[in-house]
């Protein structure tokens, strides 16, 4: 008994799930008959145009916004190029610059080393500070030797010697004096020498009171010529603390 029960139950389930998967299929084909129908039945004209010009509008909105980018990314690729060569020739000319910078410190240490070596001048009396003395007569001319040195820029006079050594060819200006005692006998007279060849005189007699004279001259001398300044034999001057017997020269200008 129990199993016939169980046989009719199983027939009931069976039915049941058949008559519903029937209906179900039903439902199903309606659904898609119905979208079917849906898609075979015209659009409107208004709708079709519309749908038209925002597929339009959007094409075209996207193809200007592409092109400005792409303007823009060349006027910017331009413009980074354009600051890159300022930037190289502004290096360039920084180089440059410093090089004629450098240039220019080196001609002027040479220029500068050159006029060093062009600053001569020189000046000197007979006798140091607190002397004073009567220089001859002697028997032959002698050099004198102005031993109280004022200047001796280029330090082309030596004061051991009396003797000026010219150190580069130039025009060279001197100047050079003589003092005395009155002495009816023996006048006061010297001269400057250049190369062992008398110049200029200086000279200065008188039977009383002081006698003094004074020359200049300019010589061309070139390198290692000398000038010096000699007493007379037989003549006789006087110096003291107030420096009346001098020397000096200095470089006009080199040749």
């Amino acid at each position: 008994m129990k199993g016939w029960l169980c046989i009719l139950l199983l027939l009931e389930t069976f039915v049941f799930v058949v008559q519903q998967q029937v209906n179900g299929g039903r439902g199903e084909n309606e659904i898609s008959q119905h979208l079917s129908n849906d898609d075979r039945r015209p659009n409107p004209p208004q709708t079709d145009t519309l749908r038209d010009e925002a597929s339009t509008n959007s094409q075209q909105d996207c193809h200007l916004s592409f092109s400005d980018i792409h303007a823009a990314l060349r006027e910017l690729t331009a413009t980074v190029t354009e600051q890159k060569a300022n930037i190289r020739a502004l290096e360039t000319r920084l180089r440059n610059a410093e090089n004629t910078a450098e240039q220019q410190a080196v001609i002027l240490k040479e220029l500068n080393k050159k006029n060093d070596d062009r600053e001569i001048a020189f000046s000197a009396a007979l006798f140091q500070p607190g002397k004073g003395a009567t220089v001859g007569p002697f028997t032959t001319e002698i050099t004198l030797t102005y031993r109280n040195v004022f200047t001796n820029i280029g330090n082309a006079y030596n004061p051991t010697t009396g003797i000026f050594t010219a150190p580069l060819k130039g025009a060279n200006m001197f100047n050079f004096s003589v003092y005395g005692h009155w002495n009816p006998s023996n006048p006061s007279t010297v001269s400057i020498v250049k190369n062992g060849e008398k110049v200029v005189v200086a000279h200065g007699h008188q039977d009383q009171y002081a006698v003094n004279s004074s020359k200049g001259v300019v010589l061309i001398l070139e390198v290692g010529d000398v000038v010096y300044v000699r007493l007379w034999s037989g003549r006789k001057i006087y110096d003291n603390e107030h420096n009346h017997i001098t020397f000096s020269g200095y470089l006009l200008f080199p040749l």
